[in-house]
């Protein structure tokens, strides 16, 4: 068997012949994932846009349940497109502290924004 074969699941039978059906039982349950996912997040995405149009008392408020169904979202995107749901616990290391950094950068502009350096300006958006 070659090395390809070997990376594709295909089994060389006695006579020589490669036998593709261990390949075709793995593709078939990786579409129906993918399939399953793209429908959920179309969903989602009908979620998303309904709620736009709901008032939960305040623009932050707002953003925070926007925030949640997009995160929602994101996680069904790695978890699966990207194939996090089985990998290594390193890799999900890397991925954790890469969150934590960006939800630092993140503040740090946030703080940034809120109190800004004496003798600087910037706009505001209201």
């Amino acid at each position: 068997m070659s090395d390809h074969q070997a990376a594709h699941g295909a089994h060389q039978n006695s006579g020589g012949a490669v036998d593709h059906s261990h390949e075709a039982e793995h593709i078939a349950a990786h579409i129906g994932a993918y399939l399953k996912v793209g429908i959920g997040l179309l969903i989602l995405t009908g979620v998303t846009v309904a709620l736009s149009y709901v008032d939960f008392g305040s623009r932050a408020n707002n953003i925070i349940v926007g925030m949640i169904v997009a995160t929602f979202k994101a996680s069904l995107v790695a978890a699966i497109f990207m194939h996090l749901k089985g990998e290594k616990m390193t890799i999900w290391k890397f991925l954790i502290f890469t969150c934590i950094f960006a939800a630092g950068l993140f503040f740090l502009t946030y703080l940034a924004h809120t109190d800004p350096v004496s003798g600087t300006s910037h706009s505001s958006h209201s």
